[in-house]
């Protein structure tokens, strides 16, 4: 797929601080905030359903709770059941959005056409956040660790946790003789697309697997459903190491990644400077905001273990009613308000007003069908 590149004013986000919380369900910090945000009423009414990624639950809470106080005729309901759940749903006409972590294949562009019409869907970027490689070695709050040794540590081929690539990047640690449980998603996950995306391009020789949403059968190992799942296993087994969204680790440690010639920990600046360095995705619908983050640079500050989460939705709906109440919803979503509800509830970075501008101008294009 050919890219061009999305430009600094264009990509730059702006920071927000990341709170990282403990997470207990599938709202990936486990916080219940409302959001704040006033959610400017628009006159709308129904009933708005999406389905899919359990990472960006805890912002989808607050969207939800601030979109709704101030449009009370409308209820937006979202069940968390993964990305992969989300698009399969969606092109099947099941829910009028899906969250994902990974945007729309090829084939599932042509697919969407059958739901939304001629002009298709479009991928509108919502939510930004860094993923984590977080483990459980207590008294150890940080590893230092590059894309191969990542690598063989998720393929299994790293054991012990204090073998040899690991104590040559991490001198002064005191690493223990512990064996790793590697702990992976069970499920259709945007999430594994992200993290394999990262190992295949920053690690190509250790890390020769396609990025997939379902964890390769080779390197299969203890598994849980959702951001939660894979966090309440990791947190209670000792030695255990997994990847998830960076809101959703909680008192887990967490490894700085190489870039370049230095190690870089995971932010929400670190997360914007990898997404600035990213090419945008061509050859897709005029409003399709598709990114394709490069996982291999070696810009100095940027974190390039990151995953944009979309709204996946449709160009026309069958009703105007439809068509106006997700129309209110994203632009609510991706507004000022929206973003700093999300970024205060789940620790995101929020959209720049240029990314927002852009979104914006693809959300007011959906119209209704005939």
């Amino acid at each position: 797929m050919k890219v061009s590149h999305v430009g600094r004013s264009a990509a730059v986000l702006a920071i927000g601080a990341l709170a990282l919380t403990a997470c207990g369900s599938d709202n990936a910090t486990g916080n219940t905030n409302s959001g704040g945000g006033s959610g400017e009423s628009s006159g709308v009414s129904g009933t708005l359903t999406g389905i899919g990624a359990s990472s960006q639950q805890a912002a989808m809470t607050a969207w939800q709770n601030g979109f709704q106080s101030a449009n009370s005729g409308s209820t937006v309901q979202y069940s968390p059941d993964g990305s992969g759940a989300g698009r399969k749903a969606f092109l099947a006409g099941g829910a009028n959005f899906a969250g994902s972590d990974a945007y729309l294949s090829d084939d599932e562009v042509e697919q969407a056409k059958q739901q939304c019409g001629p002009d298709g869907a479009m991928d509108l970027p919502v939510y930004i956040s860094p993923i984590s490689v977080a483990f459980n070695l207590p008294g150890i709050e940080s590893l230092n660790l590059d894309a191969p040794t990542i690598a063989k540590i998720f393929k299994g081929e790293i054991k012990r946790w204090n073998a040899e690539q690991i104590k040559q990047q991490n001198p002064d640690a005191d690493l223990p003789d512990t064996p790793i449980t590697v702990v992976h998603r069970s499920d259709d996950s945007g999430t594994t697309e992200n993290f394999t995306d990262y190992l295949h391009k920053a690690a190509p020789q250790e890390w020769t697997k396609d990025p997939a949403q379902a964890w390769p059968s080779e390197y299969a190992a203890e598994n849980n459903k959702g951001t939660s799942g894979v966090v309440s296993t990791t947190s209670g087994t000792e030695g255990a190491v997994t990847y998830a969204d960076s809101s959703a680790v909680g008192d887990l440690g967490t490894a700085a990644i190489k870039v370049g010639d230095q190690y870089v920990t995971h932010s929400p600046e670190a997360a914007a400077k990898a997404v600035e360095v990213s090419d945008q995705a061509e050859g897709r619908g005029e409003h399709d905001l598709a990114i394709n983050i490069g996982r291999d640079t070696k810009e100095s500050g940027a974190y390039p273990l990151v995953l944009i989460s979309y709204h996946i939705v449709c160009s026309q709906y069958d009703s105007q009613e439809t068509a106006d109440l997700v129309k209110a919803f994203e632009n609510y979503v991706i507004s000022e308000d929206g973003q700093k509800a999300a970024a205060d509830s789940a620790g995101s970075a929020p959209l720049s007003q240029t990314l927002r501008d852009q979104a914006k101008a693809a959300v007011d294009s959906i119209t209704a069908k005939g």
